[in-house]
């Protein structure tokens, strides 16, 4: 189990013993694991690997290089509410995009893992590559075929555009708020074969966030509250101020598993919602 207590005033932890099932081999729904091993579930420490990118919509001949960039393995709830230990472990982006950081400790994770990036010319962001919501448990199983999602400044400057000045400070009470100091939740919706879904809308489990909610357009010039473009690209404004956590579905799709989602200032959330319990 776990428990995450939440103050007016901001979010406290509070860590509770999670389940770790009967001290067998049972592999992690949420991510692929037929080449995954089992880990010591007295010890709890796994190998995350898989590709660090360019964000699809963002590459551009311009868009930085990722070789040789560091990156975390982080919770990306604490991250969003600045807890010293973040951070789990740190890797490096290899020539080819790839990455592997072994001796991952996830004991104590409340809701999930991240793939953190933070370097110039870059918004500071983590992807998502296990969420609780899946199994209400840490993972017992390494994860692999991870992807790391890089957003140029550029880029979510483009977004930020998109959503125009007047909005962002309506949600964030400041008329110089860029969505990068806001902070944000950028997804994308996609079907069992990993292909973007169109004209659907994702529901948040809190109603009074729900006006913070865009669609990006297809040339990402404009923002509506229709529902997704062909990309399947969605985009949550965070308030700039204290960290959000809510759950993220999407609207009349039961095979959508309804994914943890915790944003705070500064910091972009980047995370696919797929149909059953496997990343596509």
């Amino acid at each position: 189990m776990r428990q995450l207590i939440r103050a007016a005033g901001g979010a406290v932890l509070g860590l509770m013993a999670m389940a770790c099932g009967d001290g067998g081999f049972t592999p992690d729904p949420g991510v692929r694991t037929e080449d995954a091993e089992a880990v010591d579930l007295e010890n709890l420490r796994i190998l995350v690997s898989g590709q660090a990118a360019v964000f699809p919509e963002a590459m551009r001949a311009d868009a930085p290089s990722l070789a040789g960039m560091a990156l975390t393995v982080e919770e990306p709830l604490r991250v969003a509410v600045n807890d010293a230990a973040a951070t789990f472990a740190t890797g490096e982006v290899s020539e080819d995009g790839s990455f592997r950081v072994t001796d991952v400790p996830v004991r104590d994770i409340h809701q999930g893992l991240g793939m953190g990036l933070a370097h110039d010319g870059l918004v500071r962001s983590t992807t998502l590559v296990y969420d609780t919501a899946f199994t209400g448990t840490r993972p017992r199983t390494d994860i692999i075929d991870a992807r790391a999602w890089a957003l140029p400044i550029a880029f979510v400057d483009q977004l930020g555009a998109a959503v125009g000045a007047p909005r962002l400070a309506g949600h964030t009470g400041d008329p110089a708020a860029t969505l990068a100091t806001a902070g944000f939740v950028l997804g994308r919706v996609v079907d069992l074969n990993g292909q973007p879904v169109s004209g659907v809308r994702v529901a948040l489990d809190r109603s009074d966030l729900s006006d913070r909610l865009y669609y990006p357009s297809e040339d990402l010039a404009s923002v509506s509250q229709a529902g997704t473009a062909s990309h399947g690209l969605f985009l949550y404004v965070h308030s700039a101020g204290v960290v959000e956590s809510f759950k993220v579905s999407v609207e009349g799709q039961d095979a959508y598993v309804a994914r943890n989602v915790d944003v705070g200032p500064g910091l972009g959330v980047v995370l696919t919602v797929y149909p059953g319990r496997y990343a596509p």
